[in-house]
């Protein structure tokens, strides 16, 4: 344990930071028996009482992923330092004072799955069983389980932050920690979401995609300047010009597929050239259907740059220009050293953690393949598990982030899964959703980050209940 300070809205709180790791077991009993060793980083507020301060979750997603993004991007009192330019910067990487931290208002704990971070399955057990949506929610909701005992936190007001594949385990943890444990949690917030994979997966067949990434690709075209003049100029209006364009005419051609006439064709090849900056020809080749490693190289292939894809603003040198695809993602590269080598300096020499192991940043490969169990040979979609849970809690409040210029989990991918959960009125005005100027990441953005933080503050302050009946 070490002692902390750091400065939010002008009053110093003074912490301190737990990093450590929590053994689980397996089975429905949790026993003595040690399955894996979780790593965590845990900020409490010194003085403040566990029973009544709220203590949030978070975790990033992948899967693969560690939780280093949220802490050191967003929500812990440390965060690396980013140039506003988009190459990547140079090291050395630092962390400085986050004074939008949300430890002003709720205790924070960061964890690390099975096989990422430092975390790690017990010698002799096989990862591969935390390798899946549900041996994957099973151990989180474990080590939940076994963190807000040991440390008596049962009655404090809990919160979950997931992002990216991180929002489909929320909502899993959501349902779990309560049927399993009778945990409930007063909030789940998901920043840029995966709920329904069948809205992320450019497969042949599936049209869905095409249409809800489409005002994202115009987004990114006019930031790089690629939109005509009369779009460009009130980007806002434009987008929700083609908001209403994908999921009017251009839903209604794909759906037409061969049949539709070329009168009409040609007329939506002439508008998504226009929305897109891609040349007609280009479209038309693609049957209409632009997947995103494919707008990624071919936007800006005259200047040999390749745009990202978590981040649309970012570009890079094409290695290849003649390629068909983009062969890397600049906006991922733009950060992965900052977050790594900053973590890395800052969990020994601030939080005085010491260990060999080699923290694992992002290592898809390690994981791989997952396990879908339930939502094998269909798309995975959490859309009835977030809908079961806010039937059967009144209370739970969700809400939902995104960022205009992420290619990965396009805003209008969250809005149509919020749209389609057949909710009662009294249930939707439980969810928010908010898009942000950034992309995948969008508190990289030090505007983006001060909006998200100050949102994020006033959904877990309206999400506690204050007083007593």
């Amino acid at each position: 344990m070490t002692r902390h300070t750091v400065t939010v809205g002008g009053e110093e709180l003074t912490y301190t930071a737990t990093a450590g790791t929590i053994l689980v077991g397996g089975g429905e009993d949790d026993g003595a028996e040690v399955k894996a060793s979780l790593f965590y980083v845990a900020y409490t507020l010194d003085g403040a009482d566990g029973a009544q301060r709220p203590v949030t979750f978070a975790f990033n997603g992948g899967p693969g992923s560690s939780s280093v993004w949220l802490h050191l991007g967003l929500l812990g009192p440390r965060r690396v330092h980013l140039p506003p330019e988009s190459p990547p910067a140079p090291p050395p990487y630092r962390v400085r004072e986050n004074g939008h931290t949300l430890l002003a208002l709720s205790d924070l704990v960061f964890l690390d799955p099975v096989s990422t971070g430092y975390s790690r399955a017990a010698p002799g057990e096989d990862p591969k069983a935390f390798h899946g949506v549900e041996g994957d929610v099973a151990s989180v909701g474990r080590f939940l389980r076994r963190y807000v005992t040991r440390f008596r936190r049962w009655a404090s007001p809990k919160f979950l932050i997931g992002e990216s594949y991180g929002s489909a385990r929320a909502v899993g943890l959501a349902a779990h920690l309560q049927d399993r444990y009778g945990m409930d949690v007063n909030g789940v917030l998901l920043i840029s979401p995966a709920l329904d994979f069948q809205t992320l997966a450019f497969d042949p067949g599936n049209d869905l995609p095409y249409l809800l990434v489409l005002p994202s690709y115009a987004a990114v075209a006019g930031y790089h300047g690629r939109l005509p003049p009369e779009l460009a100029a009130d980007l806002p209006g434009t987008l929700r010009e083609v908001e209403s364009f994908a999921l009017g005419e251009y839903a209604r051609a794909l759906v037409r597929g061969s049949s539709l006439p070329p009168a009409e064709r040609r007329t939506v090849v002439e508008k998504l050239s226009r929305f897109t900056g891609l040349a007609p020809e280009y479209v038309e080749r693609s049957d209409l259907r632009v997947p995103v490693h494919r707008f990624c190289q071919e936007l800006l292939r005259d200047r040999r740059r390749v745009v990202g894809r978590f981040d649309g603003r970012s570009t890079g040198i094409s290695p290849d220009p003649v390629a068909a695809h983009a062969p890397y993602d600049p906006s991922y590269g733009a950060v992965l050293g900052a977050f790594s080598g900053a973590f890395k300096d800052y969990v020994r020499r601030e939080l005085a953690f010491e260990t060999q192991v080699p923290y694992e940043i992002l290592n898809a490969r390690r994981v791989q393949p997952w396990d879908y169990g339930p939502y094998q040979n269909r798309y995975v979609s959490l859309s009835a598990t977030l809908r079961r849970a806010l039937a059967e809690r009144p209370f739970l409040r969700v809400f939902l982030a995104s960022g205009r210029y992420d290619l990965a989990t396009p805003y209008l991918c969250a809005r149509y899964t919020v749209e389609h959960l057949n909710l009662e009125p009294a249930q939707a005005r439980n969810l928010t959703l908010a898009v942000y100027e950034g992309g995948h990441m969008m508190y990289t953005d030090p505007a983006a980050r001060e909006r998200l933080a100050g949102d994020l503050a006033a959904f877990v302050r309206d999400s506690v209940p204050h007083g007593e009946d």
